[in-house]
């Protein structure tokens, strides 16, 4: 194996470094509202080290750079297209700003009150199943990072998973929303350490500005080096290209107001003014994001182009770790898987309770004749975060992907993420939105996406064809219902 007793020692520290942080904010949840959204007393900096790292995920990682070593450094204008939206929402508190003041658990709690309890019971099914969709392959992709970079034996991969997955359920189900704040911040500073100085080392592994010239003269064909994508141009035919491009931008867009992860995060902020500036100081982040995994993956793209190429087995996902296991030196190996560690953890932890969340306030509680005892919520709220683990845990061993794994989260999103944004932008601003349209928007905004994940590995779907007409279908879904069949009397914005 590539780790060593000290990385070995490293890894363990943070470990339970990070398991006792979490438990021991249990003493503190004394309800729901504690456990869900951390009593809504989230300030600004505890906010921005909570978002940037429940975002950035090892299953982040993994996909960023497997975006640099398809696409080269173009692929990080997704995450430029990310932190404009980001910045733009957060400044000018588009749909966040009401969303917060009106004081709810998540989004789907909003529309009852615009559109009725059945539109926010579907609303909430969507919300799950985009969101369990899109975290099902978290926990492979993370073992794949880890079975690659360390050395060990893939057969140990489940295993990997599912030990990883229980530390995060004990802390996550135990202190909730409290636990998930104070893991985040911790693991915040051991990510931001163990990312800088991983891009260092492979900075100083390609050399620097010699990286730019090889993909260059790659891309040009001087040399026997061939890039079969545009390295530099996002919009170039061969890389993302403008269809994709615009796809992205509107769901960066849908991302910063619908996404329920980062929502959590606007609903736990002591108030609106927080959560915005929460938002504009954790744009910039989603550049880095994208850029610095990035650059890992270009730099594997060169290294094992130059050595003959790619090992058997690996793919285009995972040859970035298995270019880190290559040359990282003992000690600093351990740091960075401890790190890896630290951004699965963050993440798994935040999307767990977010959709047991979801569950429990829209799904189960709307369907109840007798409201739960506090003491009953808080169980069933618990219970739901283990349920989830546990499903995510057999999906991800035999789901397969039908394209590359940003694609793949990209559109499992799309299912609710077109859906709700219009849905949000029609229940706040516009005050002809109808029930009918409601059920239209949902219904037809996850078409697209469906299709793409039932019939992607059978027919030629590109995954901006089925992204982007989520959204045309969502708008049109929204007005043509609530035109043709209006409420009675004209609703009050939300």
């Amino acid at each position: 194996m590539t780790l060593n007793a000290l990385d070995w020692s490293i890894v363990i520290v943070y470990l339970v470094g990070c398991m006792a942080a979490g438990l021991w904010m249990r003493r503190f949840v004394n309800g729901v509202e504690d456990f869900v959204i951390a009593g809504r007393g989230m300030d600004v900096n505890l906010g921005v080290a909570s978002l940037a790292a429940t975002e950035l995920g090892l299953v982040t990682i993994m996909y960023t750079a497997q975006l640099g070593y398809e696409k080269g450094f173009a692929g990080a204008s997704v995450g430029v297209l990310m932190a404009l939206a980001t910045w733009l929402v957060g400044r000018t508190g588009f749909v966040i700003e009401p969303l917060r003041n009106a004081r709810v658990m998540t989004i789907p709690e909003l529309f009852e009150n615009r559109f009725g309890p059945r539109v926010r019971w579907l609303a909430g099914l969507f919300v799950v199943l985009g969101g369990l969709l899109n975290m099902g392959i978290f926990l492979r992709l993370g073992g794949e990072f880890l079975v690659w970079a360390t050395g060990m034996p893939p057969s140990w991969l489940e295993w990997v998973m599912t030990i990883l997955l229980g530390l995060v359920l004990l802390y996550t189900a135990l202190g909730g929303m409290l636990s998930v704040l104070v893991t985040d911040y911790l693991q915040f500073l051991v990510m931001g350490v163990g990312i800088v100085i991983t891009s260092v080392l492979v900075l100083i592994n390609v050399g620097g500005y010699d990286l730019i010239t090889t993909l260059q003269a790659a891309w040009a064909g001087a040399g026997d080096l061939k890039l079969p994508a545009h390295p530099f141009n996002p919009f170039h035919h061969s890389s993302l290209g403008w269809s994709y491009l615009l796809w992205m931008l509107l769901l960066q867009i849908a991302v910063a107001t619908t996404w329920q992860t980062a929502i959590s995060r606007v609903l736990a902020a002591k108030d609106a003014a927080t959560a915005r500036r929460v938002y504009t100081r954790t744009a910039f982040y989603y550049v880095g994001r994208f850029l610095l995994p990035g650059l890992w993956g270009v730099a594997a793209w060169v290294y094992f182009a130059q050595h003959g190429g790619l090992p058997e087995g690996a793919t285009s996902l995972t040859a970035m770790p298995q270019y880190l296991g290559v040359i990282l030196p003992a000690g600093i190996i351990g740091l960075v898987v401890a790190a890896m560690l630290a951004a699965e953890m963050s993440t798994d932890s935040g999307y767990l309770l977010t959709w047991a969340t979801v569950i429990y306030n829209d799904l189960v509680t709307p369907c109840l004749r007798k409201p739960l005892s506090p003491r009953g919520r808080l169980l069933l709220t618990r219970l739901l975060v283990l349920g989830i683990g546990i499903f995510l845990l057999f999906y991800g061993l035999w789901y397969e992907l039908p394209g590359n794994a940003w694609d793949y989260l990209a559109v499992t999103g799309n299912i609710y993420l077109a859906s709700l944004f219009t849905l949000l932008v029609g229940g706040l601003y516009w005050r002809r939105a109808s029930k009918v349209g409601a059920y239209a928007a949902l219904i037809l905004g996850a078409v697209g996406p469906v299709t793409f994940l039932l019939l992607g590995k059978q027919y030629p779907i590109a995954p901006e064809v089925a992204g982007t007409a989520a959204f045309g279908l969502a708008a049109l879904g929204l007005i043509a219902g609530s035109l043709l069949k209006p409420d009675r009397a004209p609703q009050p914005t939300t």
